[in-house]
This record gives C-alpha cells, structure tokens and sequence, in this order.
C-alpha cells in the first residue's frame, strides 16, 4: 500500500526519534519534519548504581560474580519503548490514519512488543533499516517502493 497523504512516519533508533508528516500524494512523497528528539549518550558508571552481584560457589572457596547488564542497551530499549509511548498517546488523538516505522531490527522489535493494537492497525509500511543520521530525501527515496510488511518476530 503507497504512503497516503498526511501519513505519520517514525524513524527511530536507540538514540534518536524522528517523526515525519507526509506532505505529498500517494505518487510523490514529500516527508517534512514535525518532531524529532535526541537521547543524550550517558557512560555505564552513570546508569549503574552498584557493583555486580556476587554468589558463592558450590565447591571450593570465593566467590563469583553474576554476569552485568548491558546498561547501554537497556537505555536504548527504554527509548523505543518511549517512541511507543508517543505513538499510543498520538493514536488515542487520533492525530493520524496511517503510519510507515523505519527503524533498525533490533529496535523494531522491542518497538513491536510495546505497541498498543490501535497503532498496529494504522502500520501501512516497516522497513527494518538503519536512517536515523541519513537525509530526508534518503528515507523518501526508501518508502517510495514499500509495501506493507510484518514486524519481525525478534
């Protein structure tokens, strides 16, 4: 299905969100911006509030140490789960009809497991690609050929 006129487009990684407003016709797209946020990159001593857990070990002496989270992805996941957030808050006023998703596979697959069902309706397109740092005329030039597909079970 093309990308009908007044569509919502997100482009999202685990660093930015990107929303974009279709200008143009089903034939032409013509993308313009109309919200776009940033996360700031935080090192792991800022996100951890403790040392790694310890347990005893089962035969001999010491201790072991329980394997630590990747605290980044975690970050990155909460800020998918936040474009989610907008996107429910969006549909339940009803701001549009139509939503194409493009985000890396990862990301669109925690993207996938937040999404409330009235947003999962509205999908007409996702493409699991990586456009968030890329030109407006890039990610146009991308959805001008896709039709609809599945979110990845990831």
């Amino acid at each position: 299905m093309p990308l009908p006129h007044d569509a919502l487009v997100l482009v999202a990684d685990g660093r930015k969100m990107l929303f974009f407003r279709n200008h143009g016709d089903e034939s032409q797209i013509d993308l313009r911006t109309e919200a776009h946020d940033a996360r700031k990159d935080r090192k792991d001593r800022e996100i951890k509030t403790d040392a790694p857990g310890t347990t005893k070990q089962s035969a001999g002496y010491g201790r072991s140490t329980y394997e630590e989270p990747d605290f980044q992805q975690q970050e990155e996941d909460r800020w998918i789960k936040d474009a989610a957030d907008e996107l429910k808050a969006r549909v339940l006023r009803n701001d549009f009809e139509a939503l194409a998703i493009v985000a890396p596979p990862k990301a669109l697959g925690v993207l996938k497991k937040c999404l409330h069902k009235e947003v999962e309706r509205r999908i007409v397109c996702a493409v699991n690609k990586e456009m968030s740092g890329r030109p407006i005329p890039d990610i146009e030039a991308l959805l001008v050929g896709e039709t609809q597909t599945e979110l990845p079970n990831v």
